[in-house]
């Protein structure tokens, strides 16, 4: 092993040591669009350059030149978090539409094609084009991210091996891609078949017990030049070596910020309620891989329409009832982490449906793709310029 490598584990392991339990970031990722077409346009750089400073500090490019994505600050509490995901998604629309841009916001577009998109032109992702070729072409897709501190290495290890049993009940909650390429894909999840089963190192990791062994697999990855950079590992969850979070990557882009912010309030909670089995000694609901593909699966073809098993008691659950009962787990953790108002909204979601429903259900009815799509459009617009896309409990 090299210097530079224990060097750089070195410092991992102290932002582990040294994290906040449940401080926290979120990050999501818009679509760049043609206001008049919808269609995704290459305008990343432009809208990143010209934005105001508070806003492009808070901008990142992602894979393609027709996405852009904006984190939150690192909070210690959820509604604080929440206040920087509406103020930055009010200034990006409306930077955007300033510079004559639209966006868009679900996880797959429906009808822009992958090969008419461009990767955007930093050294990290030359480095991915180059390495993944068709893949990375390929991917054209768009996620929203939540980062959560754990403290603690080996605590943090064990809240990412029992997440994973949790990964496609929030997949189900959070679908929002029924179409890709001109098609109907009668998937829920179009966004995670395109790029969580065609990437290397993606979906759901192993189960590693330790942080020793976490350390010992990247190691490996590195001896054998299978990865050149540690974000090459691009896990449904992962402990997060730059931030010592756990990154939580399974869910779809949300059209409406309550959306996402109700999505992501149940992750922390489910997050707090793991670590706190952890502390007490106790076991946690670890399953071998097997068994949450089996689940995955369900989650992208059938979203909140379909049951995922029950594998302990061997038996299919709605997903829906299998949600608000991980709410339930989560509900504890709600009030001193300012989760409350935005946990409840889960229900809403469950009650009227998410992304992947309202949109199939659009189409249905005989809406077309591009009609479908341009109501999501309208839909993101409204909520975040007006600044009131997040409203407890579905008020006005």
């Amino acid at each position: 092993m090299s210097a530079d490598l224990s060097a750089y584990f070195e410092e991992v392991e102290a932002r582990f040591e040294n994290a906040h339990d449940l401080d926290l970031g979120l990050e999501e990722e818009f679509q760049v669009l043609d206001p008049d077409t919808l269609a995704l346009t290459g305008a990343f750089k432009e809208l990143r350059d010209s934005a105001p400073p508070r806003l492009r500090e808070r901008i990142a490019g992602e894979l393609l030149t027709s996405e852009i994505e904006v984190s939150t600050p690192r909070t210690l509490h959820f509604g604080q978090a929440a206040k920087q995901l509406l103020l930055n998604r009010a200034e990006l629309f409306a930077h955007a539409d300033a510079q004559g841009y639209a966006l868009g916001c679900t996880g797959t577009h429906p009808f822009s094609g992958w090969k008419d998109q461009e990767i955007i032109d930093t050294p990290h992702y030359r480095l991915v084009e180059e390495r993944l070729k068709y893949v990375a072409w390929r991917n054209n897709t768009w996620a929203a991210h939540v980062h959560v501190g754990v403290r603690g290495r080996d605590r943090a290890v064990a809240v990412c091996d029992a997440l994973r049993t949790y990964l496609p009940h929030l997949l189900a909650l959070s679908a929002n891609s029924p179409f890709i390429e001109d098609v109907w894909t009668e998937l829920h999840s179009a966004r995670t078949q395109t790029f969580v089963r065609m990437f290397p190192r993606c979906g759901i990791p192993d189960v590693f017990g330790t942080w020793a062994e976490h350390r010992r697999f990247y190691e490996e990855l590195v001896a054998t030049n299978c990865i050149q950079e540690f974000t090459q590992v691009w896990w449904s969850v992962r402990p997060h070596h730059r931030f010592g979070t756990v990154e939580v990557r399974i869910c779809d882009a949300q059209t409406e910020a309550w959306q996402s912010l109700a999505i992501s309030s149940l992750t922390v909670g489910l997050i707090a309620h793991l670590g706190r089995i952890y502390d007490e000694g106790l076991p946690l609901p670890v399953l071998e891989t097997r068994y949450i593909e089996e689940n995955l699966w369900r989650a992208i073809r059938y979203g909140l329409d379909g049951k995922l098993v029950a594998w302990a008691a061997g038996e299919e659950v709605a997903a829906t009832d299998s949600l608000r009962r991980l709410v339930e787990l989560a509900a504890p953790y709600a009030d001193a982490n300012g989760l409350s108002p935005h946990l409840a909204d889960v229900e809403r979601i469950l009650r009227d449906g998410n992304g992947a429903q309202r949109q199939t259900q659009a189409h249905v009815e005989g809406a077309s793709l591009r009609e479908v799509f341009a109501r999501t459009v309208a839909e993101a617009h409204r909520g975040s310029i007006a600044q009131t896309a997040y409203a407890p409990g579905g008020q006005a």
